[in-house]
């Protein structure tokens, strides 16, 4: 799947309708394969790219887990930790 849609559910502070939309968007890319559409198919992506972002929202209020929210910083940090493992640090 898309590398670019992050992990949305179980943060605190919970994940923002931006984010949300944003990986609605890259989904609909995804499954499109435009980065923008032509005319003719911009109302049919934007339709779909709202429609996504409802159904998310939906999935992710309606979801329930025992486990701790997840802190945004930390999770950020082990991302960083992995790409330095993985690619090298900048400017290698």
């Amino acid at each position: 799947m898309c590398r670019n849609i992050k992990t949305l559910f179980n943060f605190d502070p919970p994940a923002t309708d931006e984010e949300v939309r944003a990986a609605a968007l890259q989904f609909v890319r995804k499954l499109s394969g435009f980065n923008e559409p032509s005319k003719v198919n911009e109302e049919a992506f934007h339709l779909a790219v709202k429609e996504v972002t409802e159904v998310a929202e939906k999935l992710l209020a309606s979801l329930v887990t025992r486990a701790p929210s997840r802190n945004r910083g930390v999770e950020i940090e082990r991302a960083r930790i992995k790409s330095v493992r993985r690619f090298g640090a900048k400017g290698n």
